[in-house]
């Protein structure tokens, strides 16, 4: 029995938010997540990235370090690490068995999120983990995370509007969801947020009685370290940031903030580990540089309007950075896919400008919008685009786009975790083919 066999069977229950069902298979197996210290982060985007820095800190101070995060990128054992290492398959197989055996069949199955949930839980329990960083999947007061009664630091990173058709439609709604991770006397961690969302997120705290942070984002030192990486500082405590784009200034601060809660809850964690679990911090698909076909390639998620738009800051950063007239913007060169679930003329606005190259490829195996659709509604958001063209799949038009004789500019793909993931997969398999002809 494969990990995908078994959480195919619970893909056709789909996403239905609420905490009956996780409760229920928890307490049929001695429900793990009492015996696990955690930190939960939510928010809109940037969560990601401040699991990653947490973990990579707290490993560093020398604990047993558990990590759940979604969605993965190429493979389920992404989702749930131990001290930044994956799960092995056939311990997540064991485990999923083990959380299969425990289901009801008289009762509402779990969702597939449900079950690697409970997968998780039960996993870090039985690894004995000293503390875990826990991500929300969707929302956070009715997500399957969301069980924990007295976590040791809850952190909200960034509120803007996405996943409106389940969490609602404004802002308010959204804040409002996603403040149901923060618990009574719990301490909080709140990075910077719209004042329409900081507004519910205040209210909240004041009921519930929490101490909280409010995060500013940390301040560039212009210096580099041994290895290349700008460094930042927050609240005295200066670091190196690995990951790409002024965003990481807020999601790097917030992480800090959290590992300042835990030092004066008793933590030992001292500013060596800090310095280098922020230096081996790693996030793939997210601002990242790499290669395809010989050709210089940056992929990022962007998979909501806010995304796009910390995605378009980068690209811009770049152009002043590197030219010397007085307009050095450049044409950019985008491979795109996006779910049909997703605001795409808003991800256009944020993304596109006059003289840009658009290639449109569909999202495999999930809800892909069309690719035709989007170049026609591409052309209606930026009529000056020096191209839109829709294309049958990812491989066909990254290789329009990397074609020299139309453009040198750089390529970016974006649109999609999903698609960078399926991206990241060609890669591996076209590196496990060259690696075969050679021997």
């Amino acid at each position: 029995m494969t990990v995908d066999l078994i959480l195919q069977r619970f893909q056709r229950f789909g996403v239905h938010l609420g905490l009956e069902r996780i409760q229920t298979l928890l307490a049929c197996l001695g429900n793990p997540h009492h015996q696990v210290p955690i930190i939960h982060v939510a928010g809109t985007n940037g969560k990601g990235s401040v699991c990653a820095y947490l973990s990579s800190i707290l490993t560093q101070a020398g604990y047993r370090v558990g990590r759940y995060t979604s969605p993965h990128l190429v493979d389920w054992t992404e989702r749930i690490c131990i001290n930044e290492q994956p799960i092995s398959r056939s311990d997540l197989e064991g485990v999923l068995l083990e959380v299969e055996a425990a289901i009801n069949p008289s009762q509402p199955s779990p969702t597939q999120f449900e079950v690697i949930t409970a997968a998780a839980w039960l996993y870090f329990a039985q690894q004995q983990v000293d503390i875990a960083v826990i991500e929300v999947g969707l929302g956070g007061r009715l997500d399957a995370t969301n069980v924990c009664d007295r976590p040791l630091v809850s952190a909200i990173v960034s509120i803007s509007r996405e996943h409106w058709q389940r969490l609602g439609p404004t802002l308010a709604h959204i804040a409002t969801e996603k403040a149901g991770v923060l618990k009574a006397r719990c301490p909080a961690v709140i990075g910077q947020l719209p004042p329409e969302a900081k507004a519910v997120v205040e209210q909240r705290i004041d009921q519930l009685n929490c101490p909280a942070v409010w995060v500013e984002a940390a301040t560039p030192t212009h210096q580099k370290t041994s290895d290349g990486l700008t460094t930042a500082i927050y609240q005295e405590i200066e670091y190196p940031l690995p990951l790409l784009g002024q965003v990481q200034l807020i999601n790097s601060a917030i992480a800090i903030a959290t590992i300042k809660l835990l030092q004066q809850q008793g933590w030992q964690i001292s500013p060596a580990a800090i310095w280098q679990g922020m230096t081996n911090t790693r996030w793939l698909g997210r601002l990242q540089w790499t290669s395809w076909r010989d050709r210089r390639l940056l992929v990022d998620g962007a998979h909501n309007p806010a995304a796009a738009q910390v995605l378009r800051q980068y690209v811009d950063s770049i152009d002043v950075q590197s030219a010397e007239d007085v307009n050095p913007r450049q044409p950019i060169t985008w491979v795109m896919g996006m779910l049909s679930t997703k605001d795409h003329a808003d991800i256009f606005e944020a993304l596109l400008r006059s003289g840009d190259r658009l290639y449109l490829v569909p999202v495999p195996e999930h809800s892909s919008a069309e690719p035709e659709q989007l170049a026609v509604l591409s052309r209606s958001v930026c009529p000056s685009l020096a191209c839109s063209q829709a294309y049958p799949d990812l491989i066909v038009g990254l290789e329009a786009a990397l074609d020299p004789t139309a453009s040198s500019n750089d390529v970016v793909l974006c649109g999609s975790l999903y698609l960078v993931g399926y991206f990241f997969s060609l890669q591996n398999s076209t590196v496990s083919l060259e690696n075969s002809s050679k021997t």
